[in-house]
């Protein structure tokens, strides 16, 4: 390491996008300085649902490659990190959602994901507390689940990482400025900080996506795969206004959490009960015996949400020594090894393991020739 650098690389943020950074490094040798002011961002507030997603292309490649390098490391993560492949149960209402269930099974077979299709009888079966009269839905069977906050510290003690909580006010390409005025010099900065990424590089199209959150008392074995609907597709995921889909994940604890939401044009973070309502409603909507059950908790987080609903990976075209792993939405638990292994191979000038162009920042910011 050449003299006068803190690091072979500073990661602003240690969220799990940040940890898979670091941890990524630090196993190719490289001493990493990762720097975190402690906000709590997304990794802190979301439901760590691990999932393949077919919204288009990009996302199915990056997602399902993800999901695949999670199953890898599972057996050396710690029990704290809860992880399961307890599978995403697609809940389909009717018969329209019922034939978007049977192209996304067609979709995701054609790409090698493990899946079935399943009646509304059988679905019943699966999971006695869904609602009767269900038209059908579709089991992916390899997702997961695991708890982020936990998985995240495991990836910060590899070795070769150091950590430090400080806020960072200032960029300069492979610099950084503390809020003290010190000054941090690295090969290079990986800004992974989620919403907060904006305030060190306000050029970026980064928008802050509230979500609620809800979790239940211990109730073993009432769910046993993730339940999410498939107007979530439409109703939440691709929508600008207010939106609620159903989304119930069982906890290893016995627990429920219970999602989701998503808001624009706020960054307030109180919990607001017209929301949360909402969203308790289409829950039950889905599983009548929610209604009967005791939520212990609610709380909300903030998403990062670029434009087009991909992340922003790689170098930043206008700042060289400064590389970007920002804008995942509420993606980034699932994305955080493709996201490493993306930004890793880039920095390493190495043949990637999926083609990185749907990723690029410079999609969003013009290119400009390095000084």
């Amino acid at each position: 390491m050449n003299q006068g650098l803190v690091a072979d690389v500073i990661v602003i943020g240690a969220g799990i996008i940040g940890a898979a950074c670091a941890q990524a490094l630090a196993r190719r040798g490289l001493r990493v300085l990762v720097l975190d002011a402690g906000l709590h961002g997304a990794t802190a507030a979301g439901m760590g649902h691990l999932l393949v997603l077919d919204d288009n292309p990009a996302e199915l490649a990056l997602s399902q490659y993800s999901v695949q390098r999670w199953r890898e490391q599972a057996p050396q993560l710690p029990e704290s990190c809860a992880y399961r492949s307890n599978g995403t149960l697609w809940l389909a209402a009717n018969a329209e959602e019922m034939a978007v269930a049977q192209s996304k099974h067609m979709n995701l077979q054609a790409r090698g994901v493990t899946c079935e299709l399943i009646t509304g009888n059988a679905l019943h079966a699966r999971e006695p507390e869904l609602r009767d009269g269900l038209e059908g839905g579709l089991l992916i069977n390899g997702d997961g689940i695991l708890y982020a906050p936990a998985t995240a510290n495991w990836m910060l003690d590899t070795p070769g990482i150091e950590q430090r909580r400080a806020r960072v006010s200032e960029l300069d390409g492979n610099r950084v400025r503390l809020d003290d005025g010190q000054w941090l010099n690295a090969e290079a900065v990986i800004l992974a900080n989620g919403i907060q990424a904006n305030d060190l590089c306000p050029e970026l199209p980064i928008e802050p996506k509230k979500g609620h959150l809800l979790i239940t008392d211990r109730y073993p074995r009432k769910v046993t795969h993730t339940l999410v609907e498939l107007g979530y597709v439409t109703s939440a995921h691709n929508a600008t206004g207010p939106s609620t889909a159903c989304n119930i994940q069982p906890r290893p604890t016995g627990q429920l959490f219970i999602g989701a939401s998503r808001q624009f044009g706020t960054t307030d973070p109180q919990v607001e009960g017209w929301m949360l309502a909402k969203m308790l409603k289409r829950a039950t909507e889905y599983m009548p015996g929610l209604a009967q059950l005791n939520g212990i908790r609610a709380w909300t987080g903030f998403r990062a949400a670029s434009p087009d609903g991909l992340p922003l990976i790689g170098q930043h075209p206008k700042r060289k020594g400064l590389w970007l792993a920002v804008g995942h939405e509420g993606m980034g638990v699932t994305t955080a090894p493709g996201t490493a292994d993306l930004l890793v191979a880039q920095l390493f000038n190495e043949t990637p393991p999926l083609a990185v162009q749907p990723y690029l920042p410079q999609r969003f910011l013009e290119e400009a020739a390095y000084a």
